[in-house]
């Protein structure tokens, strides 16, 4: 049996993320992963602006950019009726930490890049296990996992465990943190193409009635496409998720063209459903961060940074509870981390779920992207805050949220219906 200070189930960005820090600070940090890395994850594996910063402080931002990660200037989205949302980064430079640029790049590679910095920093690192179960105290305090790991059981102890396993995390349902909202439920579907035509440098979403599609280039003449649809349509796609993701793109006229050329370079890997949110972020020995902890909907495509910078957050706590002289202190600072991590992304999770039932309801996305497209001003703002450097109140102000949503007038010499 092994005895740590802190051991960190998941080995994606949020716990790279945490596991260099703690190292780097001297904490004795021990990551687990039931994968062998590299490994693919289906993602949009879309970096917003802000994650630069992040990766810049862990040493890993040119190495990222090295690997010939592709940069977005922005997003554009395509609303059902054809009415597109132009938004560009550059624009919100009157924002503190402003970067203009984000980056696409394949999930294979960030994470073992993350991975390698959390190594380097001095964290020991275990791939190939599998955690299936919690350790805990005579009074339920958690005290380490237990893990599967080429058919033998093994039991590693720690001061603290930290739940970064993703959106099914077996630390949070164990924990009895882990919480599913019934609605939206999607599903998706991510693979990977060549030859796909006229990409550019704006990361694309395509809404339509039945799901939406993200597009992006990913860097080495690779394209990312992220098919997400209502869960209800899972045995559909149990059947053969490549034919289904053809199907749908090919039944899209202004998609069809684009893709007539394309081969598929990778598996379509299936995910979801989404709309996860923890009951809380921590329980007595335990944390939560990264998916582990929120998982709403990847429209707004921030989730890398989400965990990046959640890893940051939880660091500072981790230290204030390992210096804690009582069980109850160090319980304290999980709380702290937790409201400070509700503080911190609590108004992007109001972003996401408004987006989340605007997609869902063709009306208003309709009406939407028609008055945005013609307020430019109004687009590049939201896009801000989906690029995590312009605060998420600036788009939930009723002022905003009134003139996106509300009836505009047709231009001169138009007819067209307002959704």
């Amino acid at each position: 049996m092994t005895s740590v200070d802190v051991l960190v189930v998941g080995a994606g960005p949020a716990g790279a993320s945490l596991s260099f820090a703690l190292a780097r600070s001297g904490i004795e940090a021990h990551v687990i992963d039931r994968a062998h890395f590299p490994r693919p994850k289906p993602c949009a594996e879309y970096l917003s602006p802000e994650a630069s910063r992040i990766l810049s402080d862990m040493g890993a931002l040119e190495r990222v950019e090295q690997t010939g990660a592709a940069a977005l200037a922005g997003v554009h989205v395509r609303a059902p009726n054809g009415a597109m949302i132009r938004g560009d980064f550059v624009a919100a430079h009157g924002f503190a930490g402003f970067r203009d640029r984000g980056l696409s790049v394949r999930r294979e590679i960030l994470d073992a890049i993350l991975l390698d910095r959390a190594r380097s920093a001095g964290a020991r690192v275990t791939e190939g296990a599998r955690v299936t179960d919690l350790l805990r105290a005579h009074d339920g305090r958690v005290i380490g996992v237990r893990t599967l790991c080429g058919g033998e059981t093994s039991e590693h102890r720690a001061r603290l465990v930290i739940g970064a396993d993703g959106l099914r995390s077996v630390v949070a349902r164990r924990a009895g943190l882990a919480h599913t909202f019934r609605w939206p439920r999607r599903l998706a579907l991510v693979t990977h193409y060549a030859g796909v035509r006229d990409i550019g440098v704006h990361g694309e979403m395509h809404v339509e009635r039945d799901g939406y599609v993200g597009i992006a280039d990913v860097g080495n003449g690779l394209t990312t496409v992220a098919l997400v649809v209502p869960a209800s349509r899972s045995r559909e796609i149990a059947g053969d998720r490549a034919a289904f993701l053809e199907r749908w793109l090919a039944q899209r006229a202004h998609l069809a063209p684009r893709f007539a050329s394309a081969t598929r370079e990778s598996p379509v890997v299936a995910t979801g459903p989404f709309a996860s949110h923890a009951r809380r972020g921590w329980a007595p020995g335990l944390a939560l961060v990264g998916d582990a902890a929120d998982f709403f909907d990847p429209f707004t495509g921030e989730g890398i940074y989400s965990a990046l910078r959640g890893g940051e957050l939880l660091a500072g706590a981790v230290r204030v509870a390992l210096d804690a002289a009582r069980p109850r202190h160090a319980d304290a600072a999980l709380a702290a981390y937790d409201a400070e991590r509700r503080a911190e992304f609590g108004g992007k999770w109001l972003v996401e779920r408004i987006i989340g039932a605007v997609i869902g309801t063709a009306p208003l996305i309709n009406r939407a992207a028609r008055n945005l497209s013609r307020r430019k001003d109004l687009a590049d703002l939201l896009i801000g805050v989906t690029g995590d450097f312009v605060p998420a109140r600036e788009v939930i102000r009723l002022g905003y949220l009134w003139k996106v949503f509300g009836r505009s007038r047709p231009l001169a010499g138009s007819r067209a219906p307002l959704a």
